[in-house]
């Protein structure tokens, strides 16, 4: 845009931002370009008419100045931490890119529009946002968004905008970008097919989802899976899936739809695998009923750093939905006999780096001891867990 329309005319821009929030429905370009003619009441030439068209149709639609980044077929994420601070993350960490927002103000108003595009509410009385954008132009994946206002975001606005891409990947694939090692590869269709339950743990952006997904397409083909997600991510390779997918309240604050109410809902299914996508709150304690009451085979992922880890990060979870340490203990014990632990690097690299097997010592606890690594083979509980496939008929 010249710089006679942003010096200048910027109030002119102001106003028609203004006339333009008063329209409803979609804003077509020949509605924003009538607002700019009302407004400038003839005072713009024809170029500087273009150019005014240009910054306000990059504003009003989609993701505004982001909207490229999410096109990019490699984009994980997209962050905005100030009007001249915006990075995306490719695969291979975060780079700052050239995307240049006009001012503070120009921030405020993309993560605003977009709260509203996610039927969410965003200003003083709400400075917080957590949505999903519905538009699903990104190479079929989703979007989903978080903006913080000022004063809690005590920097300006910032944005965080992660591309929410389906989980298909087969385990072949993954065995052959090198994310499973092939001497593991077996082990892991074995887990699957003595319906041995698992848990995917890892940080965020490991690779947890897609190796979930991965291990579900080896499920054999006359079962059913019914996989419950915060937000729908998983899409593995099999033809008898359903999803149900979690729902915030609206902005009147009803209309939410948990995962735990859906987990609930699943058992009711008729399902023969219980999936839950990601479990982060009180549902575990669903999760671990429904794989102690017949529904073997399930799995699901978790954030935790190492799978010595889960049986603590498991505890706390539980404690949202009521249940002590010891009934956790007691519950997980019976219900998930394998961890598969997967890690990103810092170069970007994704992929398995440890099996483990739950193990249950006198006093009642699980731990969880190593049954492979990426760096050391086979490992102590090795024995263990093909003595569990073992008494399941499967042999590795």
């Amino acid at each position: 845009m010249s710089a006679l329309v942003l010096g200048e005319h910027e109030d002119l821009l102001e106003r028609v931002r203004h006339r333009l929030a008063e329209v409803p429905g979609r804003l077509s370009p020949a509605v924003v370009a009538g607002a700019i003619r009302a407004e400038a009441g003839g005072v713009l030439g024809d170029t500087d008419l273009l150019a005014a068209l240009r910054v306000l149709q990059t504003e009003l639609s989609g993701a505004g100045p982001l909207e490229a980044l999410l096109h990019e077929p490699a984009t994980a994420d997209v962050l905005v931490t100030a009007p001249d601070a915006v990075w995306v993350d490719r695969g291979a960490g975060l780079e700052r890119t050239d995307v240049r927002f006009a001012d503070e103000a120009a921030v405020r108003r993309l993560a605003q529009r977009l709260a509203l595009s996610a039927g969410r509410r965003l200003d003083e009385a709400q400075p917080w946002v957590d949505g999903r954008l519905p538009e699903a132009g990104y190479g079929g994946a989703g979007v989903r968004l978080h903006a913080v206002l000022p004063p809690v975001a005590a920097d300006g606005t910032t944005i965080s905008l992660r591309v929410l891409r389906p989980a298909t990947q087969g385990l072949d694939v993954l065995v052959a970008s090198g994310s499973v090692p092939p001497e593991v590869a077996g082990l892991l269709e074995a887990v699957v097919s003595a319906r041995l339950a698992f848990l995917v743990v890892g940080g965020t952006g490991s690779g947890k989802t897609t190796m979930l997904a991965a291990l579900l397409a080896r499920v054999e083909h006359r079962e059913r899976i019914v996989c419950v997600e915060d937000a729908a991510e998983l899409a593995p390779q099999h033809p008898h899936v359903v999803r149900l997918v979690a729902r915030a309240a609206n902005v009147e604050g009803v209309g939410e739809v948990s995962v735990r109410q859906l987990v609930r809902q699943a058992l009711r299914m008729r399902p023969d695998r219980v999936v839950v996508g990601e479990v982060r709150g009180a549902e575990v304690v669903d999760l671990l009923t429904a794989l102690n009451t017949g529904h073997d085979g399930g799995a699901g992922t978790v954030h935790a750093n190492s799978p010595r880890e889960v049986p603590a990060r498991l505890e706390a979870l539980a404690a949202l939905g009521g249940m002590d340490a010891a009934a956790l203990h007691s519950q997980l014990a019976a219900a998930v006999q394998v961890v598969l632990h997967v890690h990103r690097g810092a170069d970007g690299s994704r992929g398995l780096a440890a099996v483990g097997v739950l193990e249950r010592s006198v006093a009642g606890t699980v731990t969880v001891a190593p049954a492979w690594t990426r760096a050391g083979g086979r490992g102590p509980a090795w024995a263990a867990l093909a003595g569990l496939l073992a008494e399941r008929g499967v042999t590795v």
